[in-house]
């Protein structure tokens, strides 16, 4: 494997930029966040990607401890990548971007792709507490796994259990809310999101 690249600048944001600076790494760890998936999961939900890059960025990820690689026994038998303790610590830092960026989001362009769990990581930033959570939107459901310190941030489908609260919504409210034109709160308060369950997150947000 060749040498990584650096900027060989002593800054420890040269530093992190020299780990995760490369086009496509942090959309990986988004989708990584989620837990461990296969690399034609990966290939699948990051469109524009090419197979030569995404495995290259998967082994660069792979030797600088950000995500390993691993055997599912059978019937699985396929191999799947996921997110290290280290790799899990750049939430905070897509949590941060994403809310810089969510001004320069605008009106989806025609050529703009779109995944229904990509909405996962704004409405994570406005749940205040712990617990699962359920969405419900056109595209399909994804829940969220609220506070959790370990684990998958949120997954595709229905909550793999009972959740805390169920949330329903029109994509127009969730972009709305991704790019902080609405807070969840306002958006419940509005009606424009149902919330139901007895969880202390659904309680919470029906108070609002």
């Amino acid at each position: 494997m060749p040498p990584r690249r650096s900027y060989d600048q002593y800054c420890s944001a040269a530093r992190a930029l020299d780990l995760v600076g490369d086009r496509w790494t942090l959309l990986i760890v988004r989708e990584l966040l989620a837990g461990p998936r296969r690399y034609t999961d990966l290939h699948a939900d990051l469109p524009g990607v090419s197979t030569d890059v995404l495995a290259s960025r998967l082994r660069d990820m792979e030797r600088d401890g950000l995500a390993t690689r691993r055997r599912l026994p059978p019937p699985g038998a396929a191999s799947v990548y996921e997110l290290t303790d280290r790799g899990r610590e750049l939430l905070p830092v897509l949590q941060a971007l994403g809310e810089w960026g969510q001004a320069d989001l605008g009106e989806r362009r025609p050529t703009d792709a779109v995944r229904a769990h990509w909405f996962a990581l704004p409405l994570l930033r406005q749940l205040d507490g712990e617990g699962l959570v359920e969405v419900r939107l056109e595209e399909g459901y994804f829940h969220l796994n609220a506070g959790a310190e370990d684990g998958p941030v949120y997954g595709d489908g229905p909550a793999p259990g009972e959740p805390d609260a169920r949330l329903v919504l029109d994509t127009g409210t969730c972009t709305a809310i991704g790019r902080g034109e609405l807070s969840l709160a306002q958006a419940v308060g509005e009606g424009r999101v149902e919330v139901s369950g007895e969880g202390t997150l659904a309680k919470a947000l029906r108070d609002t």
